[in-house]
Order: structure tokens, then sequence, then C-alpha cells
């Protein structure tokens, strides 16, 4: 392709700038203030008797349809000015470079020389813009024996229109490069594409304010002329007949161009020279005699503080402050004037602390009566009467000061588990008893009314394997449960845990599955009215000092509903335990708890999680997993290595064809709990061969575990993905559990 970089070199420069500045005229009363919408601050004027210099001289024309444009040298419209940043905004011509009628390339080319003046291209803000098809954009200035010759560029590729994207200028149809400082001078040159398909177009760039471009896909197809017309660019300014201020001060001519008495002085950021600004305090036109004035601080709302009042002084202000407050400097603060004000004080003071133990007895008064409303509400007057009328009722009705104190006022150190039923804490009531106290989430107003009475039906279940409810406080808006505290962590743990590796011996396994069948039957036949578990898992049954299976997390509402509209309400289970047959009907049904039971001995049977987000759809569900194997009676196919071996073919069948029977997808054809453990019993015997084995099974359980019974777990309630371990330790489990025993 044709390389054509064009080497503009202008002649005109902008008048006489080349030459030194003389001593500048300052501007008189008759200098044009205003052309146009743009205001004329010295040191530019209209007229050379009006500028500080030549170059800073500009001009003022009429237009055809009378009104008034500004122009500096080389016929740059003037925008507007700006002492305060030293820029002048100017209209600069795009440079084109187009196909004609023929297909040959015709360019419209402006180039740009303020070597030698005030001016230099913004470096901040401008950029150069090429805009175009299959181009190469260049910029460069023309160099001389004193300067680096500089040359970038950017590409513009455009292969299909659809490419192009409205306000992007990052290649496609358009691109932007940043130019150095000090560049007084530039020019361009293209390179364009040998693709057909863009000969009826034109190709622009244009060193221009970035501020004012965004980028249009019509651009590509509306400029088609190589008259684009004009855009804004910056221009930074400086006095720039010294290097620097150091060197403008020293001049003995009298051409310093900082003339007002309240002035400074500071070096241009961009090329030689220096700039003129007004000192803190003062405000005008610094390159005039008397240009900077005092500025009235006060009238900035931030000068004093709130209710401070402000006082202008000559180049600066003080502050003071209403009667009875002094001004601090240090803090510029307006601070009480304690002498002036102390005996107010001691009046108020004490008008205050009688008010203040006035108010403390009526909050006090109004808080014991919402706890007493809270208390009636929850049926803690039911509660009360019962257990006047039954002695020896195991069951403790606790203050909210006292589960307060036991907790440590509910310290985050005492949380042993989160979820979505709420947070439990481990606290130690009165006769230094260990408790998980659960602080529940808000309940519905069923709930409420019948709270009472159904703590009262759950604090008297009394079963070795149903984990113990001591007692409630009923005088808060959310009613709190305690539990006894359970140490030695939980089944899921004994299978899936940092344990498992120990190789548990089946038999230990079977008895706990067993123990917790016992207790789950309990809570269907003999608790009145029958309760409901809702949520077996193998992470609600927990392990006590000796390893016994303790079923847990029963909970205030689990009591068998009495109509259909309460089936409907109640929503429980973990992915992974839910019945099937509960996702369609929404009733929880005593056969409910026998499908999750069923999971829970699949665990025991296969070592394996109940739910795997990971690996084939077919294999993340246990259940169907093993449903599936039996159904192609290749059992084999998930049991684990270890137990094909060593436990009898019949024991081992006989579990399985349990657990199947257990995970019926109709829940009439399921075995009832009572039955489930009954059965269970009868395996078990086939795994001992004398009562001997059977206490022989209870130590090496706790030997295998490598624990003591005096290690301890805490009781955990979670919705993520922990479960509970040792005391302050929380491993990784099952995506699928949300809840840790509570």
């Amino acid at each position: 392709m044709e390389v054509r970089f064009l080497q503009l070199s202008i002649g005109l420069l902008l008048l006489l700038a080349a030459q030194p500045a003389p001593t500048a005229a300052l501007p008189g009363p008759q200098c044009q203030k205003k052309c146009g919408n743009v205001e004329i601050q010295y040191p530019f004027g209209i007229g050379l008797e009006c500028s500080l210099a030549p170059y800073f001289n500009v001009s003022c024309r009429v237009q055809e349809d009378g009104t008034s444009k500004t122009f500096i040298s080389h016929d740059l419209e003037l925008l507007d000015t700006s002492l305060a940043h030293s820029t002048i905004r100017v209209l600069n011509r795009i440079e084109t470079y187009c196909y004609n009628a023929s297909g040959l390339l015709e360019g419209n080319f402006w180039g740009f020389n303020a070597r030698n003046t005030p001016y230099r291209f913004s470096d901040i803000q401008n950029k150069f813009t090429v805009i175009g098809c299959n181009t190469i954009g260049y910029i460069g200035d023309n160099g001389n024996s004193n300067q680096t010759n500089y040359l970038s560029g950017c590409v513009a590729t455009c292969n299909e229109l659809s490419d192009l994207t409205n306000g992007s200028c990052s290649g496609i149809g358009c691109c932007q490069t940043s130019i150095p400082k000090g560049m007084s001078t530039y020019q361009v040159g293209f390179q364009i594409g040998g693709n057909s398909s863009c000969k009826w177009r034109c190709n622009y760039a244009v060193l221009m304010e970035a501020a004012a471009f965004n980028f249009s896909t019509t651009y590509i197809d509306t400029f088609n002329d190589t008259n684009a017309g004009q855009v804004p660019m910056v221009l930074d300014w400086a006095i720039r007949n010294e290097s620097s201020c150091e060197v403008a001060r020293q001049n003995k001519t009298g051409t310093y161009a900082c003339l007002s008495a309240n002035s400074e002085c500071a070096d241009s950021p961009n090329g030689p020279g220096y700039l003129c600004s007004c000192s803190k305090g003062y405000e005008g036109n610094p390159y005039l005699p008397g240009g900077c004035q005092d500025y009235n601080e006060c009238k900035d709302n931030s000068s004093c503080p709130s209710g401070g009042i402000c006082h202008n002084t000559v180049g600066g202000y003080r502050c003071s402050c209403r009667p009875g407050r002094k001004f601090s400097k240090e803090h510029k603060t307006c601070d009480p004037d304690t002498g002036l004000i102390v005996g107010v004080t001691v009046g108020f003071l004490g008008l205050m602390i009688f008010s203040f133990f006035g108010y403390m007895i009526l909050q006090r008064r109004k808080l014991n009566k919402v706890k007493q409303d809270h208390f009636r509400q929850h049926g803690g007057m039911i509660l009360f009467e019962r257990m006047k009328s039954e002695n020896g009722l195991a069951f403790t009705v606790f203050t909210e000061s006292e589960l307060t104190q036991a907790t440590n006022n509910y310290d985050n150190s005492r949380i042993i588990g989160k979820g979505g039923h709420g947070t439990v804490y481990k606290g130690t009531v009165k006769d230094s008893m260990a408790v998980a106290i659960k602080r529940c989430a808000l309940i519905d107003e069923r709930q409420k009314k019948e709270f009472g009475q159904e703590m009262l039906i759950l604090s008297q279940i009394n079963h070795k394997n149903i984990v113990k409810l001591v007692g409630c406080c009923l005088e808060v808006e959310v009613p709190m449960l305690v539990y006894e505290f359970i140490p030695n962590g939980t089944l899921f743990e004994l299978i899936h845990g940092k344990n498992q590796a120990l190789q548990i011996s089946f038999s230990t396994l079977l008895r706990i599955a067993h123990e917790a069948a016992e207790g789950l039957n309990f809570l269907h036949l003999y608790a009145s009215p029958p309760i409901i578990h809702g949520d077996v898992k193998s992470a609600n049954i927990l392990l006590d000092a000796n390893y016994m299976a303790k079923v847990s997390d029963f909970g205030a509402s689990i009591l068998a509903p009495s109509d259909k509209d309460q089936y409907v309400t109640m929503v429980q289970g973990t992915c992974g335990y839910l019945d099937p047959e509960y996702m369609q009907t929404c009733q929880l049904t005593e056969k409910s708890d026998v499908y999750s039971f069923g999971v829970v001995l699949l665990e025991v049977l296969t070592g394996q999680e109940p739910l795997k987000l990971d690996g084939p759809e077919t294999q993340r569900s246990l259940s169907s997993k093993f449903l599936l194997a039996m159904k192609e009676n290749n059992l084999d196919a998930v049991l684990p290595s270890h137990l094909k071996g060593q436990e009898s073919t019949e024991l081992i069948r006989g579990l399985a064809e349990l657990a199947k029977q257990c995970l019926d997808m109709c829940g009439t054809n399921r075995p009832s709990m009572k039955e489930v453990a009954e059965e269970l019993g009868r395996l078990r015997k086939l795994s001992l061969h004398s009562w001997a084995q059977l206490e022989a099974e209870r130590e090496s359980s706790q030997s295998l575990l490598g624990r003591t019974p005096s290690a301890s777990f805490e009781l955990v309630e979670d919705n993520s993905s922990g479960y509970p371990t040792q005391e302050g330790e929380i491993l990784h489990m099952n995506p699928g559990s949300q809840y840790y025993a509570r």
C-alpha cells in the first residue's frame, strides 16, 4: 500500500510571533471587553493597544447574520479564554482524505504552527482523533534543530458497518491517541488500505478537545466530502518571553507580566515560560496593576463553622461565635464558653437527671408490660397452670435476663450455629448445666398462640434417644428454646466427616441407626398429639457422651397438623432427604419421616452423601442411584469395597431391602417407623453373636473414633455448607444440608 505522510510546512506564523515582545501597553477604558458571547480578558485584547503582545491580539468580526465572532491569528475562531487555567478554546479544522468520483484520493489538509508563540497544544485536554475505514492516521511535528521530531498515530478499521458502536472510539471506525507536552506545531498524514468497499467514503483526522468528541456510526456514512467542518481544540498559553519565573523577575527591561501587587508567579507546566495568579484571599486579573482584589470569603458557606459569624478581612477572613460560645482556631469550631454558662449548665443538668430517671421508670414499666404481653401471647399462663397442677414436671420457664447472663449477653464467641430458623448459643444456666439456647426466627400468629401448649407437650417427651427440651423463654417477641447440650457430634460426621478414614465398624453405625429409629418411633406413636419430625437426616442424629443416638431438631412447629390449611403452610426438610410425595402434595406425614430415614440408612450402607452437585445427573441423588442399582439387581455397584467382605450377605441384603421399602415413591407402601425399628433390631442380631460382643462394639466405637467421652461437640445450625465437629472447628459438608443439629 502506498504510504502518504504529508509534510506540511506551514509558513504562516502568528502575526510577528517570532519577534521579541516589547514592553506592553496597558488596556485603556476604550478597549472592548466582549465580542459576541466571548469575554475578552487581558492579556488578550481587541487591538494591539489593548493586548499584552501581538500574539494575544484578537479580532472581532460581524457576520452576515449580524452576530459577532472572535478570532485569533491563523483565523482560528476563539470560543473562550480562561485566566484560572491559562487556556483558550478555539475551533480547529478537520483534515480529510477522500475518494473522488474517479476513485482517486484527494486531501484537504490543515496544519498548525505555533512555534515562538505563547501557545502549546494541551496534552491533557486534547487527543489526536482518526475516523475512517482501514485507515492509519499520523500526527507529528515538523521539528527543528532544537526540537526532536515527534511522530505517532493510530489505526481505524471497519470491515463491516455492523461492527461500529456509538460512543466507542477504540479502533473500529475510530481511534484516538495522546500527544506529548510542549507541542507547538503539528501536521498529519494518512495511509489508506486497499479495501474497495471504502472507496466511496472519506477519512478524517484532527487534533481536538477529547471531552467534546463522541463517536457516532453515522460519521462513516454521512461525512463524504472534503469540507468536514471544525471542532473545539484547547491551547495552553503562558508568558513565554522568559523561560521561568526566576528569570522573569530578574529581567530589568520591565517585561515582567505579573503586575498586580497581590499576585504570584508559577512556572508553566506545558513548555517554557510562566503564569500569573492572584494570591490566596484575592481574585481578579493578576496581569493588571491592582487587578487582584480582596476576595470575600464570607460568600462561601464553608468559611466558618455552623452557627459561626464570618468577618471578611483584606486577604482573608475571621470567624466569631454567638454569645455563650467562642471560636477555636485549632479545631475551627464554636465551642461553649464554659465560664458564661456554667450556672445554666448545672441547673439544666439537674433537670435532665430528674427527667432521665422519670423516663427510665416509665420505660421500665412499658418494658415489663411488653414482656407480660409476650408471655400471655405465647401461652405462658396456660403453661404455668399446667406446671402447677403437674408436680415434678422437669421444665423451666427462663427469664430473658437469665438467658442473657447465660450467654454473656449473646456474645459472638458463644455462637455455635446459625441458620434460617435462628441462632444457637452455648450457655450455662443455674446449677452449672450446659445448654444450647436457640433464639428462634419469626413465627406466625397461629404458632404464637399455641406455643405454650406445644412447649408443654414437648417437655413431657422423655426418651433416651431424643434430645431433651429443658425449657423456654416466653417474655420476648420470638420465644427462645433451651435444649440439653449434646457433646459428641453427629452421625453425619461419623460417616462423612474427618474421622471417616478410621474405618468405623458397621455394627456401630447399625446400632446408632436403630436407636434413632426408636426415637422417631416414639415421636410418631407415643407423643400426644403425634409429632412429625419433618427434617430427618444424619446431621440431626446427635451422639451423647456414650455415643448413643439422640434425635434432634424437632422444634416447636412439628405437631401433627389437624387440617389441610396447616399442611400447606408447613414447609420443612433438606435437599436429598425430602419426601417426593410431600413435594407434590405439601402434606407432611409420618411416612415423610420414614422416607428421610431411608436416606439415612443409605448413608450407613454406602458411606456416600445423599446429594452431590458434581458429576453426571443420574449420579447426583444417592436414593435414585440406589433404587436403580436395586432394580438392576446390582447392589454391589453402590456398596463400599470394605463392606462387601466384612458383613454377611443376609445382613447387607436385609438392610438394603429395608431402605428400598422406606424409599417407596408411594407413602402408603412404606413401613411405619415402628416396623423400621423392629427390622433394624432383627438385623442387629445378625451382626452380633453374643451379648458380650454388643458391649465390645460400644467400646470399639470409641477407640475407632479416637475420642474420649469427654470430647465435646458444639450444637450447630446452619443452612450453608458446614457441619458440626469438635468445638471451634467447622468442616465442609454436603452442599444440600441446610441445618446443623439444634
